[in-house]
């Protein structure tokens, strides 16, 4: 099961030394046309990566976080557009001016409340307050990561602007105090438990199917917790902590805090692709891909966002066509379904940040929809 032009495309990025190791699968139709893993889990002991290998899965978490959401507004139990203060009352992030805003579910799972993250120096408030990203390794609960989340200040009016944000997180807080239950609980049963995705947690045991965590270089270099990633631009970096799975305690990130296998996430897209598998209604999934924020969100990347992904638009340089979502993680993942084909693919590598964006997923994206 393996499309040439695509194992080509794997083979140089690791002889190159891009990346340490990667995952890739391919589903047409919903069978798998290919299954292939390469390179390595763990660089210094040579392990070699198995496609059964556990991977952070950083924002692959968020479709996770959406499909639990829209689970919960099926059942009544959350809707759309009342304000978020109906079921988390002290939530109250205001305006620079001093105006409190309504916030909606659907501004959180659309990414247009007004927040933020409070990574690459997009504002020192996060960080005055104490606000994570959901990816380091902090004493907050998921309640005191909201409640601080409340007290910020939003970019923009709720409804008037897109900015990639801690929002998912905040639906995490959501889940629990609209069910009373823990968050990793309500995900399991509504999502997670139906799918299939026995091996998709929030945390788990130091054990070696799970693959060590690299950053860009020739050749990848360990993350080390707390030590900024580098980024691109030349900015702070990323703050990531690789041991933070491996901690029950650490609170529960509805926006970038799961790991699992390569599989388990094919599950889900392929849940999507086909109207919800009996998570969800086919009309609710529909309403998640269409395009609800109808501007670039991520030059590059996308020129619309739906609830939990990013939507592609006419006119875009992508092999992929207008009407298919996709997005990534920044632990090196990169997901998309291409409606029309009925194309689904998940690459997961452990190397930040070449396999979440840039010529290896790219090259990647476009030799599996051409195979």
């Amino acid at each position: 099961m393996s499309i040439p032009e695509l194992d080509a495309v794997i083979d140089r990025a690791i002889a190159d030394e891009v990346i340490a190791g990667t995952v890739v699968l391919v589903a047409r139709d919903g069978e798998v046309v290919h299954e292939r893993a390469a390179g390595f889990a763990d660089l210094a002991e040579q392990r070699p990566m198995r496609v059964d290998h556990l991977l952070r899965y950083a924002s692959l978490t968020k479709p996770i976080t959406a499909l639990t959401t829209m689970a919960l507004v099926e059942r009544g139990t959350l809707d759309l557009t009342s304000p978020v203060t109906r079921w988390l009352p002290s939530f109250r992030p205001r305006l620079a001016d001093g105006t409190e805003p309504a916030i909606t579910v659907d501004h959180l799972l659309t990414h247009t409340a007004g927040l933020t993250y409070g990574f690459g120096g997009a504002t020192g408030e996060y960080a005055a307050l104490g606000i994570s990203a959901g990816m380091d390794l902090t004493d907050l609960t998921l309640a005191e990561e909201v409640e601080r989340i409340g007290r910020s200040t939003l970019l923009f009016p709720p409804g008037a602007a897109w900015a990639y944000s801690v929002a998912y997180d905040v639906l995490g807080g959501l889940a629990e105090a609209a069910t009373g239950s823990a968050f990793p609980d309500v995900v399991a049963e509504l999502v997670t438990g139906p799918l299939g995705m026995s091996r998709a947690a929030f945390a788990v045991t130091p054990t070696p199917d799970l693959a060590t965590a690299y950053q860009d270089g020739r050749p990848p270099t360990p993350i080390r917790d707390g030590v900024p990633v580098p980024t691109p631009d030349g900015g702070p970096g990323l703050l990531l902590s690789p041991s933070r799975i491996f901690d029950a305690d650490q609170f529960p990130s509805g926006g970038g805090g799961m790991v699992g296998d390569a599989a388990g996430f094919l599950r889900l897209l392929e849940a999507v692709r086909t109207g919800g598998a009996g998570v969800l209604s086919p009309e609710t999934v529909e309403g998640m891909l269409e395009p609800r924020v109808k501007r670039p969100v991520a030059p590059g990347v996308s020129g619309a966002f739906g609830r939990g992904w990013a939507v592609i638009t006419p006119r875009e340089t992508t092999p992929l066509t207008p009407g298919s979502v996709q997005w990534g993680g920044v632990y090196g993942n990169a997901w998309a379904i291409d409606r029309e084909r009925r194309v689904s693919v998940v690459q997961l590598t452990n190397t930040s940040l070449a396999g979440m964006a840039g010529p290896f997923p790219d090259a990647v994206l476009e030799a599996a929809l051409a195979g």
